[in-house]
């Protein structure tokens, strides 16, 4: 499916910035004004959107809200370092190719090769699935710092053309765009080619107030004002100098901890027994312990 210019249709999820807001709150996920006009963009021009921050804030968590409200397949690729061409693109079936060519014992090797480089030996991975797919798509490009520069080369011809050249069959280009989120933690300085060809989103913690909505909405069961001692402590541990700090998915943990336990407030006790539900290193755990402890 192609738009009147030509280019591949984009997924069109959105009407406007309100409704992607309110469509994201449907699904679980409470958008900022920010955010949801970002979003917005990324859809309307057919834009890859880079959304960078510290693990924890919700960055891949949107691209699966953004997948849920479209009904669309998501398709991750989960970067890390040495990921090669193989693991992001496609490779070819070696050993079926392999007995194909045992199989044809009297045929020539142009014969051989003409049928061994075709599609039914192509293995799809994420990059060219997500460009060959017919339905709406969400391709999540998972931790894209911790890939090597090279995947950067790689994803270039991908989030500019949305196409993927196999030198074997030629170039294959989206009928349909995907929406396409890359998410960074900042570990590396991304390329500026990679940054131009996309939107950009920086996603820090939510703010007390949304993050109370978060607990809120997440875990319906937890009392209003636990809910704000709850956020105010982790708001707390994360200005101290911690190795980890607690993500927001470790907020809603232990929100639902405080709940199993059927705790009715914060106090000194529960806190030293719960802690770790959020702190995740020993040093950690004897800083914020020491720092809390009333005076």
């Amino acid at each position: 499916m192609r738009g009147t210019d030509g280019n591949p249709a984009g997924t069109s999820f959105f009407a406007s910035v309100d409704e992607v807001a309110t469509r994201l709150a449907e699904v679980g996920y409470l958008a900022s004004t920010a955010v949801a006009t970002t979003v917005f963009l990324a859809d309307r021009l057919g834009k890859p959107l880079l959304v960078e921050g510290p693990a924890g804030v919700g960055k891949t968590e949107l691209a699966k809200a953004v997948a849920r409200v479209g009904a669309a397949r998501l398709i991750r690729l989960q970067c890390y370092e040495g990921i090669d061409e193989a693991r992001a693109l496609y490779e070819w079936n070696h050993a079926k190719q392999l007995l194909r060519i045992t199989a044809g014992r009297d045929e020539s090797w142009d014969e051989a090769r003409t049928d061994v480089f075709g599609e039914e030996f192509l293995l799809s991975r994420p990059l060219l699935t997500a460009i060959r797919g017919e339905e709406p798509t969400v391709l999540l490009i998972d931790e894209t710092d911790k890939a090597d520069v090279e995947m950067e080369g790689l994803l270039l011809e991908v989030l500019s053309d949305f196409q993927i050249t196999v030198p074997e069959l030629g170039t294959i280009r989206a009928d349909r765009r995907p929406f396409v989120l890359l998410t960074s933690n900042a570990g590396r300085e991304l390329s500026e080619a990679l940054r131009r060809r996309c939107l950009f989103l920086h996603l820090d913690f939510p703010d007390a107030e949304l993050e109370q909505r978060i607990v809120r909405l997440k875990v319906p069961g937890l009392d209003a004002v636990l809910a704000e001692s709850l956020v105010r402590v982790v708001g707390a541990l994360r200005g101290m100098e911690l190795r980890k700090s607690p993500s927001v998915a470790e907020t809603i943990d232990w929100a639902r901890t405080l709940l199993a336990l059927g705790a009715e407030t914060l106090d000194e006790a529960v806190l030293r027994d719960t802690l770790g539900v959020v702190l995740k290193h020993q040093d950690d755990l004897l800083k914020a312990a020491a720092k809390l402890a009333p005076a």
